[in-house]
């Protein structure tokens, strides 16, 4: 049992060493940064992004095309509670916040386009190819805060930056505890074992003496008889 809760300990920490070497990568980088949309990440929430154009659409223009980002952010965040609340997974929940980080850090550069649209959007298309195709400026420029897009998409990177350094710091308080927790149990199955030892060789020592004490009855032989 021990083993196997040491090698669920060393899965953890690794995954643990990996997401904090990936982190620190989106941390250096910022809203103009390749490492963002270049990344695997990118990939994996474009999906959940366009989900939320369908889910959200019902509640109106706005609201359908918010939807996106909102169901970037709603998804993770969605895990990080479940895994916390229902699973009883704290770790799990830490990794979950990681990737709630990452999405903030990866609508970041689509939020800073807003004005001048050069990105590539899905289809290989610009926003300034297809008016009207990009979210963030059609969200802006209904909120008349186009000339706000630079700090609102810094803001985005900075919150997703301080939520990796939370994981940080909660995955690893978590992997010290767990750390820890593993010790005290192998030193406990040690001292149980030691005690268990020490008294077994007591036990035997005591019939050994108590044998000795009373000694062969009268008349024994090893061979059972009596003697004549």
């Amino acid at each position: 049992m021990q083993s196997l809760e040491r090698t669920w300990f060393y899965g953890r920490l690794l995954l643990y060493i990996f997401l904090v070497g990936w982190g620190v990568r989106f941390i250096a980088g910022g809203p103009d940064a390749p490492v963002v949309l270049e990344s695997f990440m990118h990939n994996v929430n474009l999906p959940t992004h366009e989900a939320g154009h369908v889910v959200f659409g019902v509640f109106g223009w706005f609201i359908g095309v918010l939807g996106g980002t909102l169901m970037q952010l709603l998804a993770p965040l969605a895990f990080v509670i479940a895994f916390l609340v229902k699973e009883k997974n704290s770790f799990g929940s830490a990794v979950c916040l990681w990737w709630f980080g990452q999405n903030f850090m990866d609508i970041a550069p689509y939020i800073g386009d807003a004005q001048a649209q050069r990105l590539l959007l899905l289809g290989g298309v610009t926003g300034k190819d297809v008016p009207g195709y990009h979210d963030w400026n059609n969200i802006l420029g209904h909120l008349g805060w186009l000339e706000k897009d630079q700090l609102i998409a810094s803001i985005s990177y900075d919150i997703g930056r301080f939520l990796m350094v939370a994981m940080f710091v909660w995955g690893g308080y978590l992997l010290l505890v767990q750390y820890n927790a593993l010790n005290r149990a192998e030193e406990r199955d040690s001292e149980e074992q030691r005690v268990t030892g020490a008294e077994y060789m007591a036990r035997a020592d005591r019939y050994q003496k108590r044998g000795d004490e009373d000694g062969e009855p009268e008349g024994y032989t090893p061979s059972g008889g009596e003697s004549r």
